[in-house]
């Protein structure tokens, strides 16, 4: 069977009850294009629940047992706008430790997500660290820790943070330490800032980088290999 809920209007004038003469009224039914107070028509044990809350309205509503829909005549629009409902209060009670527990579970998943996220981003960066100390034996361990760190950086979408950085790729890594190079070791920077355009600026540092790498690699080899 389906349910047909009261509906309790928000007046936009001064209206006093039919019955019990009391006004003026916050809210009211209509019985016969005539007001009546939510006491009279034996709604004034229910609690409003505004609108906003989508999970929570749903909850209290299907623990009430008698509810109704709160409604407001919007004059520019000529139209009744829904404002909220009318439920029980134990339902309405009910209904917000539900959505409390939800929600703390929701900030304990959040919590877990966040430490497993943390936990592979410095699986990875360790990881990187290592494989640009392999390739680059003599590179100082403290630079190989900044540059890994720097191309892993969580939201960076730097090398570490792509599938083949992940993977160790050999020139994904290498890439990583000549961009750390590259900023670090050369006066790439100050030339952009002098305006010069970036592919002229890479050509221009590409023989102080090479130069670096192989002695990072410490056996005079092509590092980009």
């Amino acid at each position: 069977m389906d349910l047909v809920a009261p509906v309790v209007v928000e007046p936009l004038k001064r209206r006093r009850c039919s019955e019990c003469h009391r006004g003026p009224l916050e809210r009211m039914i209509l019985e016969f294009n005539a007001p009546v107070c939510l006491d009279c028509a034996d709604l004034g044990h229910l609690v409003f629940l505004p609108r906003g809350d989508t999970a929570l309205t749903r909850r209290a509503r299907e623990g009430s047992a008698l509810w109704a829909v709160v409604v407001r005549h919007n004059r520019r629009r000529t139209r009744y706008e829904r404002q909220g409902l009318l439920v029980e209060e134990a339902a309405l009670a009910a209904a917000e430790r539900a959505c409390l527990a939800d929600a703390e579970a929701r900030a304990r998943r959040r919590a877990r997500d966040a430490e497993r996220r943390a936990v592979l981003d410095a699986e990875v960066t360790t990881a990187l660290r290592a494989e640009i100390l392999r390739l680059f034996p003599s590179c100082p361990a403290d630079r190989a820790g900044e540059i890994a760190a720097h191309a892993s950086a969580k939201g960076s979408g730097r090398v570490g943070r792509t599938a083949t950085g992940r993977s160790l790729d050999r020139d994904a890594v290498t890439a990583a330490v000549r961009a750390g190079v590259r900023h670090v070791d050369t006066p790439y920077d100050t030339l952009l800032m002098q305006g010069v355009p970036r592919h002229q600026a890479r050509t221009r540092v590409a023989p102080a980088i090479e130069a670096v790498l192989r002695a990072w690699r410490g056996d005079g080899g092509d590092a980009r290999g």
